[in-house]
């Protein structure tokens, strides 16, 4: 899909194993720049290559056009392919410095954040050739530039990217989706990371993220900024409160406040009850909770 001149989004579908007989249906949205050379913004899960050489074919480029492949955080659903990608292309991989060592050992990883079925997700480590940090004015062509923007919280060094010329705002999966799985490892530092996408929103037309498609129009972007603000504060207060009720922590504490927040039984997962632990360990820090 084109989004604004020469920048396009594809959305993979792909499915998490919760089971044996339970698959989770999931998709993330990667980015294409099609400039002197082409730019790929974060690789999708393993064999999310197929789809993005297809795309880039019915385009009338070749994949071998490649030549960057920006990662924005380590996470499975970004990083998948990047391996494939990298063998085929000999593109270059940029991430945060945050997040290379997750990058260049994914099995360091998946003993510190065990994602149901990530050797499904993830076909192995990539070496990153260059670290992106926070302000810093990438070219990606003869008339493409971004600048990187430090969005920590979803994982520690998670990273935006601002297309001032165009308007546009890639935020990966910095922005949560009201309703859905609640997956961050601060909540303090999400907030405030929300916040410094929302200082540059009156600025942008367009906003790209990984979990939903393109927002267009700065009232909706706006709108959807402060929904994303105003679900992280909810739970924050459904932990707090079920906390001060029942003195539970860790998936105890998750249960409760998964089926208070009104989430499926699978929400009650490892990767959740850290995110609702922070919420604890960031106490007296966050206004405006409830």
């Amino acid at each position: 899909m084109l989004v604004a001149r020469n920048i396009h989004t594809l959305e993979v579908p792909f499915q998490v194993p919760l089971g044996p007989d339970q698959l989770l249906p999931r998709s993330v949205f990667v980015t294409l720049i099609f400039d002197r050379d082409l730019t790929l913004i974060d690789s999708g899960v393993a064999g999310a290559h197929l789809p993005i050489f297809q795309y880039i074919r019915d385009a009338g480029r070749d994949p071998e056009e490649i030549s960057t492949l920006i990662l924005s955080h380590s996470h499975p659903d970004h990083i998948g392919s990047a391996g494939t990608i990298r063998a085929l292309t000999g593109c270059t991989v940029l991430a945060s410095p945050l997040e290379k060592d997750w990058i260049e050992d994914t099995e360091k990883q998946k003993r510190a954040r065990p994602v149901p079925g990530f050797d499904t997700l993830v076909e192995g480590p990539v070496t990153v050739d260059g670290l992106l940090e926070d302000d810093q004015l990438i070219e990606l062509g003869e008339e493409t530039r971004c600048r990187v923007l430090a969005t920590p919280g979803h994982s520690r060094g998670s990273i935006s990217l601002h297309f001032a010329g165009r308007q546009l705002l890639f935020t990966g999966d910095a922005l949560p989706c009201p309703g859905d799985l609640p997956i961050y490892e601060d909540i303090a530092v999400s907030l405030r990371s929300i916040d410094r996408i929302s200082g540059l929103a009156r600025d942008v037309d367009t906003l790209l993220s990984s979990w939903e498609a393109p927002i267009y129009g700065r009232e909706r972007i706006n709108q959807r900024i402060e929904a994303g603000r105003a679900y992280l504060q909810k739970i924050h207060g459904a932990v707090l409160r079920v906390h001060d009720q029942h003195r539970e922590t860790g998936m105890a504490l998750c249960r409760r406040v998964a089926a208070d927040l009104g989430l499926p039984p699978f929400a009650a997962n490892p990767l959740v009850a850290a995110a609702f632990m922070s919420s604890l360990e960031a106490a007296g820090r966050i206004d405006g909770a409830g």
